[in-house]
């Protein structure tokens, strides 16, 4: 057996929490979708037939679905009605939202911030007379970047601006 100096933490996914706003934290059943693709254009050169060429283009974030079971908290209505009501001023409906996985022990492993995410869908629960499972809401969010780190970082403010470039702060 050999010896490794290198131990990994390895963590289940279900032990995980969503940081909505500063004042805010929810617990939700399920986080799916989170992911990033690079745009990619590849090209034959001429004489050389055992190669490729590869250009790299934009990073194009993939929608994250937060799934909970529905309660009296009207945190998610409340933000995607105020994107319906406020088309035009939606820049300020935008919020760094921290997504934070933990072990076991309860020390955070990994936090995957979006950056300026604003929400695109919200679905109510399906309804039926029938039924015995949980009552399930689901909110889809967009997101302008991802940054990932170990601890909890630069997430679930409200954002106000853009800075000098155009970009939401990460902080």
């Amino acid at each position: 057996m050999a010896n490794s100096s290198h131990e990994l933490n390895y963590v289940t996914a279900n032990r995980f929490y969503v940081e909505i706003e500063s004042s805010i934290s929810a617990c939700f059943s399920e986080c799916q979708g989170l992911g990033v693709t690079v745009k990619t254009e590849k090209f034959s050169e001429g004489g050389v037939n055992d190669q490729q060429r590869v250009l790299l283009s934009q990073a194009e974030f993939s929608d994250v679905t937060l799934k909970r079971g529905i309660t009296n908290d009207l945190t998610f209505w409340n933000w995607i009605s105020q994107i319906l009501s406020d088309v035009g001023k939606n820049a300020k409906q935008r919020r760094n939202v921290n997504i934070l996985l933990f072990n076991q022990a309860g020390e955070t492993m990994q936090c995957w911030t979006l950056i300026g995410a604003v929400p695109i869908s919200w679905k109510a629960p399906t309804l039926s007379a029938e039924s015995n499972t949980v009552a399930i809401e689901e909110l889809t969010l967009t997101y302008e970047g991802l940054k990932i780190d170990k601890t909890r970082s630069g997430g679930a403010s409200i954002l106000s601006g853009r800075d000098s470039a155009g970009y939401f702060s990460s902080n």
